[in-house]
């Protein structure tokens, strides 16, 4: 059986600050904002495979922000939320999974204890200092670059990565990424082959994981040992990424499980 891997933000969805053209819709409404959108061809390529290919979203939102997220046909049955730590069955957290996941990330406990004390003298940091489900820490920076360097300077590389997105800023303990995640799922599941779509370094090691990637050009030169479908810059991810799957689906039939 075959398995769709992806992000979502910036690989399905976009935020209102990303124009994708007038011909779309809202896919997230947060404080009666409406804050997050696919275009309309996304959508129907999404109807074209829903019923045909397993897709489980891959983000490092937390539970309570992926749930705000109502693509218009239907839910997913899997979905690994925040970097692969929560696995969601029917949108209900495994708590077998989380247990594990916090087992293997123990290690970095002290790491993230001292990356939140850190960032809380951070003159920088502009948000509050969070600790997300006691899996990794996050906040935002006026200037996240200076952030990340001092975390880096301070923090031990070998138990915990620093990543910026944006004014976003996270610690992220080494074995709390999203290709340990697939491997995982893979794993328990007994999938197949599998496909994966990501736009930045957060997806990378999913990417890598997978038996086909589908990123953008400037990520693809990180990935080693295949050749991923590359989505140029006039191009939209999202739809790039889906009518690749749909392409493999004609050729195999697809299947659903679980």
């Amino acid at each position: 059986m075959e398995i769709f891997y992806t992000d979502l933000d910036n690989t399905m969805i976009y935020s209102y600050q990303h124009f994708i053209g007038a011909d779309k819709r809202c896919v997230e409404v947060y404080r009666g904002r409406e804050i997050s959108f696919i275009t309309e061809k996304t959508f129907e390529l999404f109807n074209a495979i829903y019923q045909k290919i397993n897709i489980v979203p891959v983000t490092t939102r937390t539970v309570e922000q992926y749930q705000r997220i109502d693509f218009g046909t239907g839910g997913f049955r899997y979905a690994l939320t925040c970097n692969g730590g929560i696995l969601l069955k029917d949108g209900c957290p495994d708590q077998n999974w989380y247990e594990e996941s916090l087992k293997m990330t123990e290690d970095a406990r002290e790491e993230m204890q001292k990356a939140t004390e850190l960032l809380q003298r951070d003159s920088n940091v502009m948000f509050e200092v969070r600790f997300i489900e006691k899996l990794f820490v996050f906040t935002k920076s006026n200037a996240p670059d200076k952030t990340a360097a001092m975390l880096q300077k301070h923090l031990d590389s070998t138990v915990a990565d620093v990543f910026t997105n944006g004014v976003k800023v996270y610690v992220v303990p080494k074995n709390l990424d999203k290709g340990t995640a697939v491997k995982r799922f893979s794993r328990q599941f007994h999938i197949g082959q599998s496909i994966a779509a990501g736009d930045s370094l957060f997806d990378l090691s999913m990417l890598q994981a997978a038996d086909e990637a589908i990123c953008p050009e400037e990520l693809a030169k990180y990935i080693v040992g295949k050749n991923p479908i590359v989505c140029k810059e006039n191009e939209l991810l999202s739809e790039k990424a889906l009518e690749r799957v749909l392409s493999r689906i004609a050729k195999t039939g697809g299947r659903h499980f679980g």
